[in-house]
């Protein structure tokens, strides 16, 4: 990457705009010619579909906005509403609907490959903590997405999520009270989470702007997470990921589209297209599906540990879980980054991922019989996996020699 600019205007309105504002000139430097690394993988190509869904999610957001009414007594018609009456508007909800899935999907997919390949690790600490925010925020801005349609899971899930702020011990019911906006789930609820599921996308989008920064101070990461040593082990951004990019779009809109415009409604609880009645508790309160790892986190806490009774432990358990990943950088201390050169490492990383996927599942089950010790079990490798598993590894751990450059790597394949 060079200090000096190689660019130059190409006309006289360019030269004009170049001396007053330098867009032309910034996006060819840092977006078009930024020097990447040759050996990029299609994995690393969820960064790219990440910016595209949330720029749909914002879209189609924005419009349905126009459309919603954020009251109790009218929020779950105004959502009928915009299905049956509104032009496009069965499209524009179902996108939305579905788009939030489809963000976790690749979310999920873009952090287990950051796992996976170290990308956590020095000097791209503040790459990952950003994301993990992002992460954090999202979660945030889905959970009080849900909220809106006011069916009977929006106002229980409601429910069930503001009484974990009660846990917390001398403020936890001011908290809960200011986030309620009174003593139960009501309107000024509905009217809070309006606000911030509107507000949030934004925020979002700023620090996905400070992610993609601070990503071209270090430069990419890669497969096998050998630093970029000369100009021959890089390609331009642009044409070479730009098009990789788009054409990884143009794969994810096609399972998007059959979602949106087959089984808009697969990814719902059925009791969400039932009207919220505060006097009707559902068989079974369960979040969306991308929120079910981290409820069954919270559930498994049944017990009392000491002074913490089974309410705050649970609070604390899935806390915990997302500081875990906060933190990861400093836990797993081993020089090498990419999990291909680390044998070990390998068997304890995918029986975290199926671990993860347990989770998932173990969420939308029953509290009960095997599932409650299953879910302890699960909630039990999480944590060892961080806490224990990624630093003794660290130290004990001989992992496979590294190739000397990304070049020798990607030449060695080609003559293989």
């Amino acid at each position: 990457m060079s200090e000096h600019s190689t660019y130059t205007p190409g006309s006289a309105v360019e030269k004009w705009l170049d001396d007053r504002l330098p867009i032309i000139r910034f996006s060819k430097e840092h977006l078009m010619d930024f020097p990447t690394p040759k050996n990029l993988n299609y994995w690393w190509t969820f960064g790219a579909i990440l910016v595209m869904c949330l720029g749909i999610q914002i879209v189609t957001g924005i419009i349905l906005a126009m459309h919603y009414t954020p009251n109790v007594a009218m929020a779950f018609d105004s959502v009928e509403h915009i299905r049956r009456d509104v032009n496009g508007g069965r499209i524009i909800q179902a996108v939305h609907a579905v788009g939030a899935s489809m963000f976790f999907v690749a979310l999920y997919i873009h952090m287990f490959r950051g796992l996976y390949y170290g990308s956590y690790k020095a000097p791209r600490e503040i790459i990952w903590i950003l994301g993990v925010l992002i992460f954090i925020l999202t979660v945030a801005t889905a959970f009080m997405g849900y909220i809106l349609p006011w069916g009977q899971m929006s106002f229980w899930g409601a429910t069930v999520i503001s009484n974990i702020f009660s846990a917390i011990p001398v403020v936890g019911e001011n908290i809960k009270q200011l986030v309620l906006g009174g003593f139960a789930v009501g309107n000024p609820t509905l009217n809070r989470f309006f606000s911030l599921h509107y507000l949030l996308p934004f925020v979002i989008a700023a620090i996905v702007g400070l992610h993609i920064w601070a990503l071209h101070v270090p430069g990419n990461n890669n497969p096998i997470g050998v630093e970029v040593k000369e100009s021959r082990d890089t390609v331009a951004f642009h044409p070479y990921y730009t098009m990789k990019d788009m054409f990884a779009m143009v794969v994810f809109l096609i399972p998007f589209a059959w979602f949106v415009f087959f089984a808009p409604d697969i990814l719902g609880h059925p009791d969400n297209y039932i009207m919220a009645n505060s006097q009707v508790t559902p068989a079974h309160i369960v979040p969306e599906w991308y929120l079910l790892p981290f409820y069954t986190i919270l559930r498994a806490i049944d017990f009392n540990v000491l002074f913490i009774d089974s309410k705050l432990g649970g609070v604390i358990a899935m806390g915990g879980a997302l500081v875990m990943l906060l933190v990861v950088p400093w836990l797993d201390t081993s020089k090498v980054r990419s999990g291909t050169f680390r044998p070990l490492f390998k068997w304890f990383y995918w029986l975290f991922a199926i671990n993860f996927v347990a989770l998932t599942y173990l969420g939308a089950q029953p509290a009960e019989g095997i599932y409650t010790v299953l879910a302890k079990v699960c909630t039990a490798y999480y944590f060892i996996y961080f806490l224990v598993v990624l630093p003794v590894l660290s130290r004990i751990e001989t992992p496979k020699p590294l190739p000397t450059s990304i070049s020798e790597s990607v030449l060695g394949k080609a003559h293989a």
